[in-house]
């Protein structure tokens, strides 16, 4: 018996046609921009300073592994580190002596503190003295390799509010550094990255931090404030009389 062809699939309405072009288009403009942003070319900037925190991620575990498994700012200072500094608040002016103890562990590098769209240049060596003006990234003094979500550090030009700023946020032109308790409640305390680094062409700015675990990531305002400070370990071992209302993490900016 002769078998019927099977019935050819109908073709598009012009609608429908019409239809998907918008949803296509809609997707784009919504999807693109981020996917861009995340994958930004390994020539740009934003890879470099990308690139850096992974460098200073990876000095943080060789440090960490001779000396107890602690971080500098976990350890001791007359065991290397510089713990006993932070027992005070307001140890913003002391940031640049994190890296200058894992200065070692970057083979010297000084340039891989500064991220390539920041102002700041590298300190040339460690007998000009590092400073904080020599340092592009804060540090989160509470972080731990246990903890992978913990905030290690990231760039500078964070700070308060959801409006991003012309200037670098917590961390301060003079160099002077600053000491800042950043709520992990960021319905009610959000922070912005500002327009210095990594935020042209992204009105609520961008920026990369470092986790616990020594890895990197590239990330908007937005997400931060949604999928990476609220789930943060929130610091234990604040300074005697300055424990924030609420739950909140320590960091310390150049």
């Amino acid at each position: 018996m002769k078998q019927k062809p099977n019935r050819a699939l109908s073709a598009f309405t012009l609608v429908e046609v019409i239809a998907m072009i918008v949803i296509i288009a809609v997707l784009t403009f919504i999807f693109l921009p981020e996917m861009v942003f995340h994958s930004p070319s390994r020539k740009s900037p934003r890879y470099s300073c990308y690139y850096n925190l992974k460098e200073i991620g990876y000095a943080y575990s060789l440090w960490s592994a001779d000396h107890g498994d602690r971080m500098p700012y976990q350890q001791t200072v007359a065991n290397g580190g510089w713990a006993d500094f932070l027992t005070n608040a307001n140890q913003g002016a002391m940031c640049w002596m994190n890296y200058a103890i894992i200065s070692n562990e970057l083979d010297y590098n000084l340039k891989a503190l500064i991220c390539p769209c920041d102002e700041r240049q590298a300190a040339l060596d460690l007998t000009n003295k590092l400073a904080n003006t020599n340092v592009s990234y804060f540090v989160g003094v509470s972080a731990n390799s246990n903890q992978p979500q913990s905030i290690l550090g990231g760039d500078r030009n964070l700070g308060p509010g959801t409006i991003s700023s012309n200037d670098y946020g917590y961390s301060p032109q003079s160099g002077k550094g600053n000491d800042v308790a950043i709520s992990t409640n960021t319905s009610k305390s959000p922070v912005s990255w500002s327009l210095k680094i990594h935020s042209p062409g992204i009105p609520r700015g961008a920026g990369n931090i470092l986790l616990g675990d020594g890895s990197a990531q590239q990330i908007s305002t937005a997400t931060f404030n949604t999928n990476w400070l609220p789930y943060a370990p929130p610091t234990t071992n604040w300074p005697a009389g300055h424990i924030p209302a609420t739950p909140s993490i320590r960091l310390v900016f150049p």
